[in-house]
């Protein structure tokens, strides 16, 4: 008897199917950050479980004092990074180990 005969792969591949299916979770959303993106837009990608790299242009704390204050009390995290600033939402960590 094979070990694979009780195994139901149909719920397998449909339980993979579900695993994927959700958009945010595979996602990277790049953009600029320069104001003419409405505030809850970005929100609402990280609440997708979108990441976002937004390259900046003009004064980052002013471009994100809409958004920055809901996603970190959300438990996402923000990153300014050589011009860019990374979103992640909540789950996933920004790792800066490399940066030293």
């Amino acid at each position: 008897m094979s070990d694979f005969e009780g195994l139901d792969l149909q719920a397998v591949e449909d339980q993979m199917e579900l695993d994927t299916d959700d958009e945010g979770s595979n996602r990277v959303v790049l953009g600029v950050l320069d104001g003419t993106t409405d505030d809850e837009e970005w929100i609402e990608a990280i609440e997708d479980g979108a990441v976002l790299v937004l390259n900046i242009d003009g004064d980052l704390n002013e471009l994100a004092a809409g958004f920055a204050r809901p996603i970190t009390e959300a438990g996402g995290e923000l990153m300014h990074f050589r011009g860019f600033l990374v979103v992640t939402p909540p789950g996933v960590s920004i790792d800066t180990d490399r940066l030293d």
